[in-house]
Formats: structure tokens, sequence, C-alpha cells
């Protein structure tokens, strides 16, 4: 398979969090200490990208304390499955901001009338007596063409990293400006920024891009075709949509190995998530991620484009 790319976080995660074995705590340690996906200081963000900074070891030695009892962590999640990755991060978020004491609101929806919902806040932090909005974004694309940010295109042909930060910039961080939000919330809202965690993945190393920090997290994409002809012997494993966000770990033993791989991957009609794994003691750990997709992604992406379905 091809080689871990230059500067990969899988490591360096290892490397802090060897202590952190709780799918939970491990994926909140992650949103929390992971590189920034948008290069906040890149002048094309005009300042509305948010960041949490650097790991204090205050957090540390609380993410620790989860790790020994989860429980806390397991009660603010409840018994709900999510379905929607999107949705599980920002419940792990409110978790992060509810503890230390910052968290005013999460997921406040704004109405005009009973019927009329303008939006919805997805986090007003308190900042002194003022409140700061934060949009909230955790992100997965596959470059399949050179096109700036439109190149950046979700594995399910849905929408690309351009499209995505339009419609936070154009509508989702105005919403304070609203009359009704105004009237909803009684502090003063002084600043409203996007925080967009993710991974993006390259089919052939890792282009510098303008506004993307240079540190982000990425992996490979390849074709299922590809895939059969270049993975090696080893320890793989397909990642559960919920488990996208921290580099994985599983107990040895749990991962398949090339050829049960293959056999799962054959007749995928979407994108599969999978993960290279290396043995550490009693546990495997990712080594390297990326997307297999099916033989003609890359033609539906082209075609959805020539069909006005994403930017061309």
């Amino acid at each position: 398979m091809p080689e871990p790319l230059p500067g990969g976080y899988q490591a360096l995660f290892e490397s802090r969090w060897p202590h952190l074995t709780h799918p939970h705590v491990r994926a909140l340690a992650w949103l929390l200490d992971a590189p920034d996906l948008l290069d906040p200081d890149a002048p094309h963000w005009q300042g509305r990208i948010a960041s949490l900074g650097p790991m204090s070891p205050a957090i540390a030695d609380w993410l620790a304390a989860l790790q020994r009892d989860p429980s806390p962590l397991q009660a603010a999640l409840g018994d709900k499955h999510y379905s929607r990755l999107g949705l599980y991060a920002e419940k792990l978020l409110a978790f992060y901001f509810a503890e230390h004491g910052r968290l005013y609101a999460h997921g406040l929806q704004v109405r005009a009338g009973r019927t009329d919902t303008i939006g919805e806040f997805d986090f007003l932090l308190r900042e002194g007596e003022q409140l700061v909005h934060i949009e909230f974004a955790t992100k997965f694309y596959l470059l399949d063409n050179a096109d700036g940010f439109n190149g950046l295109i979700g594995p399910n042909l849905a929408d690309t990293l351009g499209v995505k930060m339009r419609k936070i910039f154009d509508k989702q961080l105005s919403l304070s400006q609203h009359p009704a939000a105004q009237a909803l919330v009684p502090q003063p809202i002084v600043r409203a920024q996007a925080l967009v965690k993710g991974w993006l993945f390259y089919p052939d190393g890792v282009p510098l891009m303008p506004g993307i920090s240079q540190q982000h997290c990425h992996g490979f994409w390849m074709t299922q075709a590809q895939a059969a002809a270049s993975l090696t012997e080893g320890d793989y494993a397909i990642m559960p949509r919920l488990q996208w966000l921290a580099p994985l770990r599983l107990a040895a033993g749990e991962g398949m190995g090339r050829a049960s791989l293959l056999e799962a991957l054959r007749g995928q009609t979407s994108p599969v998530m999978i993960a290279a794994l290396q043995k550490n003691g009693a546990w495997l750990v990712e080594q390297s991620r990326g997307f297999v997709v099916p033989d003609g992604w890359r033609e539906q992406a082209a075609q959805r484009r020539q069909d006005g379905a994403l930017p061309a």
C-alpha cells in the first residue's frame, strides 16, 4: 500500500495519548488536540476561523481522569445511537465547553415565528460578560482535482469544502445579526467564527493549498482496483463512521488481513474508510488511513459537476 504520507498525525497522537483507550475519550482528545483543518491566520478567511489553541496540561489531566472514569462523558452522550458523525462530535465538544464553564448554549434555534426557523447557533460561548458564536464542522474530503477548495469533495459526492465554507460564511455566521436572534440572546455576541476539524485525503502526495493548515490531518484515497494491486500484507480495519475522528486503536486480534479486507471491499458501491494497523503491545494502532472508492468514483464526481450538482 502507499507509504504513510509525510507528517502523518497518527504517530504523534499515539505518542501523546497512549493511555487513552476509551473510544469516546479518544475522540474527544482528537477534537481538542488535532491540528485545525483550516489555517486561522490565512488571509483567505479574514479572521473568521476559530482555533481551540494548544492543549494545556490541565486539559490533558482532565482527559486522563475521564479515561479512568468515563461515566460523566457517557451520561452527557446518553443512550442515543448517533447516526450522524457531526452530531456526535458536537455533543463531545458541548460536554467539554460545559465542563469548563464556557457553554452558554448549544444548538439554540432562532425562530421568527412558531414555524419559521431562521437558523441555529451551534455554540454560544461565554467570554467574560460577552458571547462568542462558534459554528462547528467536522469534515472529510477527497481531492479529486486541483480546482481549489471545490476540488476537495465529500466521499458521498454531496458537497465540497468550498460549498461548505460559503454556506458557513454567507449564512450561518451572520445569524447573530438577525433581529430574532438579538431578541433571543440578551448578551452581545462580539464575534462569529467557524471551528473546522477533519481529515483530507489525497491520491498522490499532499499538495500545499493556501488556507489549509500545513499540519492538517490527512490520508490517502485509492480505487478498489488500486487497492487490490497495491495493498500489502498486514493488519487492517474498516472504520465505522463514528470512529472516523481519532486514530483507531483495537485490541490485538481484532484486525483483518489483506485478503479479508479485499473481500469485504469487493462490490462496495460507496467509499469505505480503512485503517492500516501496526501492533503495539496488546493493541493494534492506526498507522495510516484512507478511503477505498468504487472504480468509477472519479467519473461519478465529474458527472455530478457536469450536471450542476457540484461546482465545476
